[in-house]
């Protein structure tokens, strides 16, 4: 039986595709299979950015596999090291993640695209959170979208399961770009390729600081990034790759980034 999932280097760029035909939905086995590779793109210091994609160009994905949840595959159980799809629970992940969004991605599917940092979308895609129909909660989707799109608009959607299209969702600021079908891999290559020519140390101080700052005040905070209290901006602030971004600027020339 083939993967469900396709990984793919290209210099210091992760593509991961997920393959499973027909709605790309994710099921325990899959889960725990990305959450296996993103914790190796983790812990690759030669990796610094990826992208998650999945095959065909009708679904991204549906999100959980009810069909395998019919038939036992618990849905409470043990999704892998990174919690579903591998992404929303993978602690101390600082590196760019790009999501190229394809065709459908509704639950599931819609909480992994949330995971990541940058949102693509062909300019057939389509969003929903249809957990409501299915009597369960859409428990990721009902921690982050009201953080990150009009929180009536996400209310709607969680309470509802109403279906919006590329358009409504770029509108709302849930996706960054929106390009043609043909063209999205294109694009997310272009943008992952400019990330990963830029300072690694710096992006990880960046999610760091994003993340604990989430439910934080704005002084305390901003004083946990000043004292250097987070690692990330520790280890910044004492690299060579700082060193490295100053020479580089009084010598008008590109910096070399080593990640260190």
């Amino acid at each position: 039986m083939p993967s469900p999932i396709q990984t793919q280097i290209n210099g210091h760029v992760l593509e991961v595709t997920i393959d499973r035909p027909k709605a790309n939905a994710i099921d325990l086995v899959t889960s725990r299979q990305m959450g296996e590779v993103f914790l190796g793109f983790r812990d690759n210091p030669e990796l610094r950015v990826a992208i998650l994609t999945a095959a065909g160009d009708k679904f991204f994905s549906a999100g959980w596999d009810l069909k395998a949840a019919a038939t036992g595959d618990a849905v409470d159980g043990d999704y892998g090291v990174g919690g579903f799809g591998g992404l929303q629970e993978l602690p101390h992940l600082n590196k760019p993640l790009i999501c190229a969004v394809n065709g459908i991605c509704c639950g599931g599917g819609l909480e992994m695209a949330l995971s990541c940092d940058i949102i693509l979308a062909a300019e057939h895609a389509t969003f929903a959170l249809p957990e409501i129909r299915s009597g369960t909660v859409a428990d990721a989707a009902s921690i982050k979208l009201p953080k990150r799109i009009p929180y009536h608009i996400a209310m709607e959607m969680l309470l509802t399961g109403r279906w919006i299209d590329v358009h409504e969702a770029a509108k709302w600021g849930l996706v960054n770009h929106i390009y043609p079908r043909d063209q999205i891999m294109e694009k997310a290559r272009e943008i992952a390729q400019l990330l990963a020519s830029g300072p690694p140390l710096v992006y990880a101080a960046i999610k760091e600081v994003v993340r604990m700052a989430e439910d934080m005040n704005f002084q305390d905070a901003l004083n946990r990034v000043t004292k250097s209290q987070l690692p990330t901006v520790e280890k910044l602030y004492n690299s060579e790759d700082q060193l490295e971004g100053a020479r580089a600027f009084s010598e008008k020339r590109d910096p070399v980034w080593k990640g260190c």
